[in-house]
């Protein structure tokens, strides 16, 4: 299997996981509703710690993100074009996200529907740099979750310039490919303890609970998916080390879900804080961080490298393949559906019934994802063909980068 192989091929595994992160958060965002994840008891505690499917999903944007400048550096593919990577991100997130946040201001913004600055921050999803906004909690009704969405954008933003940094690094290393890949591997550590040292920050001299939102608490979650994109690569570029650990890996798909599962039951007491968001103190941060990244990692490990036949199966099949095509639509609705079915029937939050209204809400979360994706991000993503390749530079083809590949 040649390094180029390992960064083109689909993994429909990851859609499973995908699916995972995406019903984990619209499990834990019902049950806050219904009060049951506040519930004193070993249920609610668990239901209270759903948000994990946030780091997963950073995690995976990292692996699949990160992985083509991996490639470059390391098996002389050609080099992503910047230009249409943004362009590739905008088609993939913007369209859907653009027609959820007029549905929910239309709904629910009341006085700020003709509110132009308003729009604006929300169109450009910079509204969590707002420090005194008119909402309360993370965003607008309706919008909550779209905090992490933000995240996203801004780690797409200045992906480029990481993947620089990280491509200066290694390089002086030489040019060995296992040498280079321990350098990518050494500077993403970096990367990742930064977080913890910003979150210092965050918290001294006084609490500052805007700073939660920003990109740089979340490194800690992407960096374990870039440090899996290096070791794909590396493996699939220098057999021995890096293959040898890449079977490790994901031989040892069992273990790695049984210390996920640990460390969720973990993360699931007081050790990280209490089950709302954003209210603990510096040591519940750093130990939700911890376990946050150990579970992600566990979690996408096995099926990022060459996931074994098991893994296959249990992520890859046709429904968790769907559900993961469509987990886009279901992070961006949920809210909707939530208060739009709170409304329809009546009911009060916290007010239980956990059971109905997660199957209610669940059904019309995934009709409105399924046609959301067939109908709009879909075409969206289609549009990508439109905008004009790089001129110039080694293109898959050329002699330049065969040349560096025959040479890696």
């Amino acid at each position: 299997m040649s390094g180029s192989q390992v960064v083109s091929d689909r993994q429909t595994s990851l859609d499973g996981v995908r699916a995972i992160a995406a019903f984990a958060v619209l499990v834990f965002h019902v049950a806050m509703e219904a009060g049951t994840a506040l519930e004193p008891g070993f249920l609610g505690a668990l239901l209270s710690r759903g948000e994990i499917g946030v780091p997963i999903f950073f995690t995976l944007s990292g692996l699949l993100l990160y992985r083509p400048w991996a490639a470059a550096l390391l098996t002389g593919s050609p080099a992503p074009d910047v230009g249409r990577y943004l362009w590739k991100r905008f088609f993939r997130i913007i369209p859907a996200y653009w027609l959820v946040v007029a549905v929910a201001l239309v709904l629910w913004g009341e006085a700020y529907r003709e509110d132009l600055w308003t729009w604006a921050q929300m169109l450009l999803l910079v509204h969590t740099y707002d420090v005194s906004p008119w909402w309360f909690g993370l965003g607008p009704k309706g919008l909550g979750q779209m905090w992490s969405l933000a995240v996203e954008l801004t780690f797409y933003l200045t992906l480029p310039l990481m993947a620089a940094a990280l491509r200066a690094f290694a390089l002086r290393a030489g040019p060995d490919v296992a040498a280079r890949a321990k350098r990518l591997l050494l500077g993403l550590a970096i990367f990742g303890a930064l977080s913890y040292v910003y979150t210092i920050f965050e918290y001294w001299p006084e609490y500052r609970p805007w700073m939660n939102v920003w990109l740089p608490r979340s490194w800690t979650f992407f960096v374990p998916g870039m440090a899996l994109a290096v070791l794909t690569v590396w493996a699939g570029a220098r057999p021995g080390r890096a293959r040898r650990l890449s079977v490790a890996l994901a031989s040892s798909w069992g273990s790695l879900w049984l210390i996920a599962g640990l460390a969720y039951a973990i993360a699931a007491t007081p050790v990280t804080g209490p089950r709302f968001v954003g209210l603990g103190g510096i040591w519940t941060a750093f130990y939700e961080q911890a376990l946050y990244t150990l579970i992600a990692f566990c979690l996408v490990a096995p099926a990022a490298v060459a996931p074994v036949a098991q893994v296959r199966r249990m992520l890859g099949g046709r429904v968790m393949s769907y559900l993961g095509q469509i987990s886009y639509g279901v992070f961006l609705w949920q809210f909707v559906v939530i208060y739009l079915w709170y409304d329809f029937t009546g009911q009060q939050p916290w007010s239980g019934n956990l059971l109905f209204n997660l199957a209610a809400i669940t059904a019309l979360t995934v009709l409105l994802s399924h046609f959301t994706y067939r109908y709009l991000e879909e075409p969206a993503r289609r549009l990508i063909r439109f905008v004009p390749h790089r001129v110039g530079g080694a293109g898959p083809g050329s002699p330049k980068a065969t040349a560096l590949r025959q040479k890696s």
